[in-house]
């Protein structure tokens, strides 16, 4: 296996962050709309858990904060974090700690923070079926990045993940297929923001049914397009439920 071949992604974990006085609020949700159970706490402090599908491997977890805002962090799992370090610092990103454990933490140049770990997994997650008949997914994470610093976070995100990337509709709107992942990567520019946000999308084969079943659990739907549904989701965070015959294209 070649250096580059070893700094090459094999799977993405989202991390769910909370401060502590959103995290039962945003957990409790999360673990209602997905269906998984949570994970015994780990960590010095019992601040991280994961939430476990029934069948294939995770790839959602949560965080509990000392401080800062709710967000989101993403987990790119690769066979030497060394390799994949140096090659992110080469493409621009700025190194934030490295573990006892060999992961490092890292920030894109827009500010994203990222980690480089080694956990195995392979196996995706099926979508839920629900009662009403419908399916759903945690199926993509979106990135809003600044116009002033879309087009060096788009590049840079194309070295740090590699795959195919897709131009959409909008010809500066990209999209990485999770391929053999368990998530999509979406990037657009966003045109007031001064900082990079994120927040995921479900998709679903029955839009409708997937709001409605999403707001039973305290999410309120704020905007409607063609195609999806934004939501706010117990915690702060935002949420796109996308058709299916949409995912591609929203």
């Amino acid at each position: 296996m070649t250096p580059a071949d070893r700094a090459e992604p094999f799977w993405l974990t989202v991390f769910l962050d909370y401060p502590a006085a959103e995290f039962e609020a945003g957990v409790g949700f999360w673990q209602a709309a997905t269906g998984f159970p949570l994970s015994a706490s780990r960590g010095d402090a019992g601040e991280f858990a994961s939430l476990l599908p029934a069948a294939g491997d995770g790839y959602l977890k949560v965080q509990r904060l000392g401080d800062g805002p709710t967000r989101l962090h993403l987990d790119v799992h690769v066979a030497d974090p060394w390799a994949a370090a140096e090659a992110a610092e080469a493409a621009g990103a700025g190194l934030v700690a490295e573990s006892r454990h060999g992961s490092f933490v890292l920030r894109s140049p827009a500010g994203f923070t990222f980690c480089l770990v080694t956990h195995a997994a392979a196996t995706v997650p099926e979508p839920a079926s629900w009662p009403s008949g419908h399916r759903s997914r945690v199926s993509r994470l979106c990135l809003d990045v600044p116009r002033k610093s879309y087009a060096a976070e788009a590049t840079f995100f194309e070295r740090l993940l590699g795959g195919s990337w897709l131009r959409l509709a909008d010809p500066e709107t990209m999209l990485r297929p999770a391929g053999d992942g368990p998530l999509d990567v979406r990037l657009q520019p966003a045109e007031l923001a001064s900082e990079v946000t994120s927040h995921l999308h479900v998709v679903t084969d029955d839009l409708d049914a997937e709001v409605a079943r999403l707001a039973g659990f305290g999410a309120r739907p704020r905007a409607a397009r063609t195609g999806k549904t934004i939501m706010e989701v117990p915690g702060g965070s935002a949420l796109c439920v996308v058709a299916l015959e949409a995912a591609g294209l929203t």
